[in-house]
């Protein structure tokens, strides 16, 4: 089954959203370790699932890629390594939800809820049923340290999810960012053309696109993702001239194989939206069944290379306190004398002559 539930508005889909354990089963035939999963963590974690995103799950298939993204298990209680903010994200948060890593960009968190609560989202503390918008004042206060921080020239608009706030309050903070002589470009992370297409109307497309130059990163992590549904959102953001990339999480029983990566990249460039990043998955709290080894991770991403176009080959990274740091496969094999030894996608050696540099 796939397809958006028969409601009025997104207005209206979002406010059906699945948030109890009697509504899910209703959707699905849950398994002792999700029945128990949604009892145990009421008062840790939060979830919730839009009707449209529940609608791809397959009800009798627990190890369904959809599901197992957004339906709580008790193994999210038998973390110990995890932690609440790996990133450390409190730490460098000059004012409050703006957040400053690197010298010339910001991240901004403008929203606390979402359209689906996703199982390994690094702000789950943050992200909750009852979200909204952030509030003048604290948007003023980050507004004004734009302004006074010269040297900023991106600012990420994130939460939660940016595209749940009404259409005039997300262009009126587009707006405001954008009059800032020094930010050349804002962007916008959101899931909804993922989990809630609909929410991606021709009005909010032909709102954002006055605000140039301006992106929107959104975040597929499977092939099952990337329905009539969700590929017609994505059209409509790119045909009002917005350019789109996409942010996926490696995920343990999700997208953790070459093939699957693959199909999720072609799928992606052929909907006009460029792969940008593969996170791995944090040591955040009750991720533990999701993480991949990193070793795996970069073996996963090399059997990509020379296999599919190379624009629809993420950047497989890991994101640290200090920022990203790109997990690679190691090509250089070594130098001999003046030559540089390179090794191919399929494993052949190639001698590349490579002088050192006249002073």
């Amino acid at each position: 089954m796939q397809g958006t539930l028969p409601t009025a508005t997104w207005q209206d889909e979002l406010r059906d959203s699945i948030t109890t354990l009697e509504q899910l089963e209703r959707c699905v035939n849950l398994t002792d370790d999700e029945r128990e999963g949604i009892q145990e963590i009421e008062g840790v974690f939060n979830w919730g699932i839009s009707p449209y995103y529940a609608s791809l799950m397959d009800p009798d298939d627990p190890d369904c890629p959809i599901r197992r993204q957004v339906v709580p298990r008790i193994q999210e209680l038998q973390d110990e390594l995890g932690v609440w903010d790996p990133l450390k994200e409190e730490d460098h948060s000059p004012v409050e939800n703006l957040i400053h890593v690197y010298p010339d960009r910001v991240a901004f968190c403008v929203s606390s809820v979402c359209a689906t609560f996703c199982r390994f989202c690094l702000r789950k503390r943050m992200v909750d049923t009852q979200g909204c918008a952030i509030g003048e004042e604290n948007l003023a206060e980050g507004i004004d340290y734009l302004r006074r921080n010269r040297q900023i020239r991106d600012v990420l608009l994130t939460g939660g999810d940016p595209l749940l706030m009404p259409d005039e309050q997300i262009e009126d903070i587009v707006a405001r960012i954008h009059e800032i002589p020094h930010v050349e470009l804002v962007r916008i992370g959101s899931r909804t053309p993922c989990t809630l297409p609909s929410r991606v109307t021709k009005e909010l497309c032909r709102r954002l696109a006055r605000h140039q130059p301006f992106w929107i990163n959104t975040h597929f992590n499977h092939p099952k993702e990337l329905t009539p549904e969700a590929v017609a959102a994505c059209g409509r953001i790119v045909d009002a001239g917005i350019p789109m990339g996409n942010q996926s999480v490696l995920l343990k029983g999700v997208n953790d194989d070459t093939a699957v990566l693959k199909e999720l990249g072609e799928r992606l460039v052929a909907a006009r939206v460029r792969p940008y990043y593969l996170y791995q998955c944090q040591t955040l709290k009750g991720t533990a069944h999701f993480r991949v080894e990193i070793e795996r991770g970069v073996q996963l991403v090399r059997g990509l290379r020379g296999r599919t176009s190379g624009f629809a080959i993420p950047q497989y990274v890991l994101d640290t306190p200090y920022g990203k740091v790109p997990l690679n496969y190691q090509y250089i094999k070594g130098r001999e004398g003046d030559d540089v030894i390179l090794e191919s996608f399929s494993g052949k050696l190639w001698r590349e002559p490579n002088p050192k540099e006249a002073d």
